[in-house]
């Protein structure tokens, strides 16, 4: 009877077993289900009623969206994600006093000369044109740009907590233009200018320079291709298409990384016909502007190759998105060196640089200064650290500015070919922190 009674009780214990496993695998998870759906309307959020200080609550937007805000966000949106990551401690942290790169009073003159030639020679233009004159241009001390430019010290391009750099930012997204021109690297292509130290022209990307109503300047690089376009597998590297959200994603990491040796980038919808075309006085501008059979106004780069309709942009049918990045002092008032990087890529089909076939590079190049005694070493694998997360294998040269000497920082210039191929990563990028075995962690 003993035994029976057992018998039972591990029948009964069993079909409990199965009772349960039944109401935890099958049941409660169609109980959960519905109760999601049941709840997909109302608000859920975790967050108290009233948000702390560090973190206010988000205002609602009275703009219209834009294509180019919504996915490159400013810093500027309340309550935007980048707005709440640099409220954190970790980026307000103290700075501890650093030489400028500009003296206050001598930009403030060089300024004014740029300012006053600017207005004689648009009072020109606009007498042989028979145009009505319109005002006369003023610098303003407080204009965003100008507090940039005076903000850049020995260590990085703007202080962390600096309000200057999402000023400028919403001042370089929202200000009409005044002018718009060719960059120096299609200059250099015309031969309109002698550009050989600052530019390596290459025809195949188009970019302007706007000029606002603050008389600060931005270069200005058009949408090219789609979002989620990747760079096709037999691509080179070195023929890769420029994109514009690269640079504003490539700014945004910089920043968030705290390196700061990104100038400042935002996307804007420009209207190309009333804020390109009807505002340059570049007659090779203006003659490269056509209407397509879409009824789109296009406009495509003038060079000596890579420069027909079929490489043309055009709006919808005025409107194009881009980025803005905007310019860094005067070569005249803050002079920059090129210097090529040392970990150079071949720039050919089938050639190949020392540094990918000799694994002990690196202690070829710790015996030449300066990388044998300064922290440009450790500056060069920040930079490649930094180009493998963006997926940029076009960092041919760097950029530092002359005054800090070999002590300066590193500029993270031309960040366009970046996030290419978002689904693959090169990691031959990361040679230098591979073959040096060192970096700077502080």
């Amino acid at each position: 009877m003993l035994g029976l009674r057992r018998d039972r009780l591990l029948i009964l214990l069993l079909l409990g077993a199965l009772l349960s496993a039944d109401l935890y695998f099958h049941l409660w998870p169609q109980v959960r289900r519905r109760l999601a759906r049941a709840g997909a309307d109302k608000p859920r959020c975790s967050c108290p009623a009233e948000a702390p200080a560090a973190f206010p609550s988000p205002k609602p937007s009275t703009r219209p969206p834009e294509s180019a805000d919504k996915d490159e966000g400013s810093t500027q949106a309340a309550g935007s994600k980048l707005q709440r990551l640099f409220a954190h401690p970790l980026y307000s942290a103290p700075e501890g006093p650093a030489e400028k790169l500009l003296s206050g009073q001598e930009a403030l003159r060089y300024y004014r000369r740029k300012v006053a030639r600017w207005n004689r020679r648009h009072k020109i233009y606009r007498e042989e044109h028979n145009l009505t004159l319109d005002s006369v241009m003023q610098l303003r001390q407080e204009a965003s740009w100008l507090q940039f430019h005076l903000g850049i010290n020995r260590h990085a391009l703007y202080p962390r907590s600096s309000p200057t750099i999402d000023q400028l930012l919403q001042d370089t997204k929202d200000f009409s233009t005044i002018s718009a021109d060719y960059s120096q690297d299609e200059k250099a292509l015309l031969g309109a200018c002698d550009c050989s130290q600052i530019v390596k022209p290459s025809g195949v990307h188009l970019k302007l320079v706007l000029r606002f109503q603050d008389f600060g300047k931005a270069m200005f690089k058009p949408m090219r291709q789609k979002r989620d376009e990747e760079t096709p597998d037999d691509f080179f590297y070195f023929v890769d298409f420029q994109r514009h959200n690269a640079e504003i994603a490539a700014f945004h990491l910089d920043r968030i990384l705290d390196f700061r040796r990104v100038p400042p980038v935002v996307g804007r919808m420009v209207n190309i016909t009333k804020e390109i075309l009807e505002v340059t006085k570049n007659e090779i501008l203006q003659s490269v502007f056509f209407v397509s059979p879409a009824s789109n106004v296009c406009f495509f780069a003038k060079c000596p190759y890579m420069c027909k309709t079929e490489y043309a942009v055009c709006g919808s049918p005025h409107l194009l998105e881009g980025s803005l990045s905007v310019f860094l002092p005067s070569l005249n008032l803050a002079p920059r060196i090129s210097i090529p990087n040392p970990w150079i890529r071949s720039y050919t089909f089938a050639g190949k640089e020392e540094w990918e076939v000799n694994p002990f590079y690196c202690s070829t190049v710790r015996e030449i200064y300066p990388y044998s005694s300064s922290s440009r070493l450790l500056d060069i694998i920040d930079m490649a650290i930094f180009d493998f997360l963006i997926g940029n294998m076009d960092r041919h040269h760097y950029e530092m500015f002359t005054k800090f000497g070999d002590e300066g920082f590193l500029l993270h210039l031309d960040n366009a070919r970046g996030f290419g191929k978002y689904s693959h990563d090169e990691i031959s990028i990361l040679a230098p922190l591979e073959q040096c075995c060192i970096c700077d962690i502080t």
